[in-house]
């Protein structure tokens, strides 16, 4: 082997920690990544960027860290394809629908959730390219909803929901990978269950409806959408429910790598995660929401993301200034209030009655 190849080999068993970063040709061979001419340099300036980025976040000894994942690579457009326009559709009229509130106060609950804990949730998934989060957010949602009904944890599929759940009133987009949302999947699973990913594979791209050939393996017999921007229903459906299917502001995630964050947020609703719990950091006390996204496991706390909880009544709110562009359905409001750390209380909704076939 030549002197290069053999530097190059070295390079790619480097840690990927915030002390050392690896150079652009070992961050390519850790994740298999081939680019030639045009693209390789583009590449390279966006993942030097990406480290510049890091490395000047992480030296401030902040109380969250930023690190490399496998999309330090992307471009700014893939940035946006991967976090979706995944909006709400109840927005239209900002009205829950099947919600009744339950008896436990907030003081009542558990002072932590983690549903990871009592296995009620599937390994995390990545959803590659596709915008595609709403699908990834509302399968989870099935599965664990399965779980806690005393099913089994199965694991299914997102590219049913991509290909098949229809979005006629291009809410959160015009469906598939360019967007869509949970309410709307868990709707099309209503009639139609849930294939499991072994039967149905994740392809990462917009494709052509088959369930129809094949035998779902869970179905749902209804959903519920929570009270837009309302604390105490999000703490108590998690608490009591299981883990919820939510959409948030991720705009600034990119980089996010671990502690409870409290950075910079905006407030246009741009992507679907699930929330799985809630807690309290006990090294800085701050409490968090504990979110689970679909983009591998590279990412964040392999794959999971902590972020700064404010308490009822004290939650942040702001504006979306522009939920036509996927907030909403088409024709919806031209404004919208979020509130939350990221608008994580801006849309929150899981499927009930669910059952193996």
């Amino acid at each position: 082997a030549s002197p290069t190849m053999l530097l190059s080999l070295s390079l790619a068993t480097l840690s990927f920690s915030a002390q050392q970063h690896p150079s652009f040709d070992a961050f390519l061979a850790k994740y298999h990544k081939q680019y030639a001419g045009a693209e390789y340099s583009e590449r390279r300036a966006a993942y030097e960027a990406a480290v510049a980025t890091i490395e000047a976040h992480n030296a401030g000894s902040p109380s969250w860290t930023m690190k490399l994942s496998q999309h330090a690579d992307k471009l700014p457009h893939e940035w946006s394809n991967l976090r979706g326009l995944d909006r709400s559709a109840h927005f239209r009229n900002h009205a829950a629908r099947n919600y009744a509130s339950r008896a436990a106060a907030p003081s009542d609950l558990p002072a932590s959730v983690d549903w990871r804990t009592t296995k009620m949730v599937t390994p995390v998934k990545n959803q590659e390219a596709c915008g595609s989060c709403w699908a990834f957010s509302a399968t989870e949602t099935v599965e664990s909803a399965l779980a806690m009904a005393g099913g089994p944890l199965l694991t299914l599929a997102p590219q049913q929901l991509v290909d098949c759940a229809p979005n006629p009133q291009q809410c959160g987009g015009t469906g598939g990978c360019q967007g869509s949302t949970q309410p709307l999947a868990f709707n099309y699973t209503i009639g139609a269950g849930m294939d499991s990913e072994a039967a149905y594979p994740y392809k990462g791209r917009d494709g052509t409806c088959s369930a129809a050939s094949k035998s779902p393996a869970v179905g749902i017999t209804g959903l519920v959408e929570l009270p837009t921007n309302d604390y105490d229903a999000l703490m108590q459906a998690v608490a009591t429910v299981g883990p919820i299917a939510i959409s948030v502001d991720a705009s600034a995630w990119s980089f996010y790598g671990g502690g409870v964050y409290s950075g910079k947020c905006g407030t246009t609703i741009d992507h679907a995660v699930q929330l799985v719990g809630y807690g309290t950091d006990s090294q800085t006390n701050e409490d968090y929401w504990l979110v689970r996204n679909s983009w591998g496991t590279s990412w964040g706390e392999d794959g999971y993301m902590r972020i700064k909880r404010y308490g009822a009544g004290d939650e942040p709110c702001g504006t979306d200034t522009a939920p036509d562009e996927g907030y909403g359905c088409k024709g919806g409001p031209s404004t919208l209030k979020v509130c939350g750390m990221c608008g994580i209380l801006s849309a929150s909704s899981y499927p009930t009655g669910a059952y193996a076939k």
